[in-house]
């Protein structure tokens, strides 16, 4: 998956923002970090607020 359609499917979860749109961006964020590493799952946490939202943290590996 590339970047660019990883931030449009979060884009799409974030706007609903309800508790299994929560495990879909964790879903996302885990297919990301096997593909481009951490570094890019936390631009992404950062880029979208998922802190604030969905209170996933930088630096912190997701699991499925």
């Amino acid at each position: 998956m590339t970047l660019d359609r990883a931030r449009e499917l979060i884009l799409i979860q974030v706007d609903m923002g309800g508790g299994y749109n929560r495990n879909s961006v964790r879903v996302l964020l885990a297919e990301v970090s096997r593909e481009h590493g951490q570094a890019a799952v936390d631009q992404l946490i950062r880029e979208f607020s998922l802190n604030d939202k969905f209170g996933l943290q930088p630096g912190q590996p997701i699991q499925t």
